[in-house]
């Protein structure tokens, strides 16, 4: 029997439902286990061990016997075993995919058999099923059960009816399979192309998803020959008017994929994480453009949402909490943004805690802290940014850290550390195809703050680089930046005297209004 490394086994198990927890229980009870088995104690041992340690976990198993390495690995592989055959069962009670794969498989027992007219009175409901939910492999396999068991009964007069009909359906099949096949694929590689550059800096950038949406496909949602290809369709387009800054178009392409989704609500109650991904979608337009009653609104249909497994109730809490931390953010009231981070914060320690060790939480975390005027806190949560393994995703938000690195190490007057970080910030951007007006500004003005020796003098500095961040704000191509962090807040904070949430405060009243 091959190892199962107890971390992998650990962390199945903590992965599990409530009710997933209980079937699998029913299950290795009914396969002969009882309550004393060394499975079930192992399995109820992990479940209430907080963090993972194999040592306990072996002398929960064994008590007083003698600890035999090669017995606990069986053990351990059994486990693991037993519990992903019985989350299949589970599966095929609540999954209409299982569902259908088992009504299919029944079809294959019964046709070893030579139950043949059982078959063809199953047949049918499998087909119906599978073609309510664009179920199209499956079709395909339904559409051949047709044939073949016509031919061992060998049953002419069908074949010779419905023969035609079975091919026609085979290529319509194959055909909306296919179409669906090609606009997720679309999706897919404009997906990862916004990952790999979440600021588009060069005009080759522009082109690779100008050349993507230019496809003759994308030209009519009418070529989609399925509920599932349309809300393709619909995500691609998302896709690329928020990585172009159409914001506006952003926010119409997000809201016809969830009125598509929710058009049809049965493939809802089958798979809701591309819903919540929708969702998303749309509550992040709505604050781009600050329509923050929509969004709101929008907010309030999180709390509706029925997961179906457990790593959506996960994605809900992560979106609810990004969204919400965004908003006391952008109205600058971080007073109220720091206790939900502290609420949020406590909650972790029960949730998984890597899912939040993310440059996306890091950020929040950190401006929340800055806005409170904590540069210390900020600072650490800044770090673990910057310390993030620097993978394909997102290379390019590295930048923006690397500027808040030097904006926050100002403002803690660390004057000594400033001249070797410009430097490497100055390296590392010159790295890029270009670097931004702004992020010149920055390096800029750190170079010539550290050599001002008055205070008017700086003012004078903070006075010029607010000028140059109004008009870096109007160019199309800059005003990415000022999405991410608001610089001009800032830079009015340090010509006003007043503090940055004040700063920010005002700036939202007078652009809300």
């Amino acid at each position: 029997m091959p190892k199962t490394p107890s971390l992998k086994l650990f962390n199945l198990i903590k992965s599990l439902s409530g009710s997933e927890k209980r079937y699998f229980k029913l299950f290795a009870t009914g396969n002969r286990a009882d309550k004393s088995s060394k499975y079930l104690i192992l399995f109820d041992a992990i479940d209430t061990q907080e963090t993972f340690d194999d040592e306990i976990l072996k002398k929960i198993v064994y008590q007083d016997e003698e600890i035999m390495s090669r017995k606990y690995s069986e053990l351990k592989s059994y486990l693991y075993d037993l519990i992903l055959t019985a989350l299949q069962g589970y599966d095929e009670k609540t999954s209409i995919d299982f569902k259908i794969k088992g009504m299919l498989q029944s079809v294959r027992v019964l046709y070893k058999r030579s139950h043949y007219e059982d078959c063809r009175d199953l047949i049918p409901k499998i087909k119906k099923l599978a073609y309510k939910y664009e179920s199209f492999s499956n079709i395909l396999e339904v559409l051949n059960w047709e044939r073949k068991v016509a031919y061992a009964q060998m049953d002419i007069a069908f074949l010779d009816n419905e023969l035609e009909r079975i091919d026609k359906e085979e290529r319509e099949c194959l055909d909306r399979l296919r179409n669906l096949s090609f606009y997720q694929n679309i999706f897919f590689k404009m997906l990862i192309h916004i990952r790999k550059n979440a600021i588009l800096r060069t005009d080759e950038q522009k082109d690779i998803l100008n050349k993507i949406i230019k496809n003759d496909y994308l030209n009519d949602p009418a070529k989609t020959k399925s509920h599932r290809a349309k809300v393709s369709y619909h995500r691609i387009f998302g896709l690329y008017y928020y990585a172009t800054q159409d914001y506006e178009n952003f926010r119409k392409a997000s809201k016809a994929v969830i009125d598509e989704m929710e058009a049809l609500p049965h493939f809802l109650r089958e798979d809701t994480s591309d819903y919540i991904s929708a969702l998303s979608n749309y509550v992040l337009s709505c604050g781009l453009l600050e329509k923050y009653a929509e969004l709101e609104k929008s907010l309030h249909k999180f709390s509706k949402i029925q997961p179906v497994i457990q790593s959506d109730k996960l994605t809900i809490y992560k979106q609810l909490l990004v969204a919400n931390l965004r908003i006391f953010i952008n109205k600058g009231d971080f007073n109220a943004g720091l206790v939900l981070l502290n609420k949020h914060l406590k909650e972790k320690e029960e949730l998984k805690r890597n899912a939040f060790e993310k440059g996306t939480f890091f950020f929040q975390y950190f401006y929340i802290y800055f806005g409170i005027g904590n540069y210390n806190k900020a600072l650490e949560y800044l770090n673990e940014w910057l310390n993030l393994p620097r993978s394909i995703e997102r290379q390019d938000l590295q930048s923006l850290a690397r500027v808040l690195n030097l904006i926050i190490h100002f403002e803690m007057n660390n004057t000594i550390l400033l001249d070797n970080l410009l430097r490497s910030t100055y390296r590392f951007l010159r790295k890029r195809n270009r670097m931004y007006k702004l992020e010149r500004s920055v390096l800029n003005f750190i170079k010539d703050a550290n050599k001002t020796a008055t205070s008017r003098a700086l003012k004078e500095t903070f006075f010029n680089l607010k000028r140059e961040f109004e008009a870096h704000a109007k160019d199309p191509t800059e005003k990415v930046m000022f999405q991410y962090f608001n610089f001009l807040a800032w830079a009015d904070s340090k010509v006003s005297g007043k503090s940055f949430a004040e700063a920010v405060k005002e700036r939202y009243l007078l652009e809300s209004s």
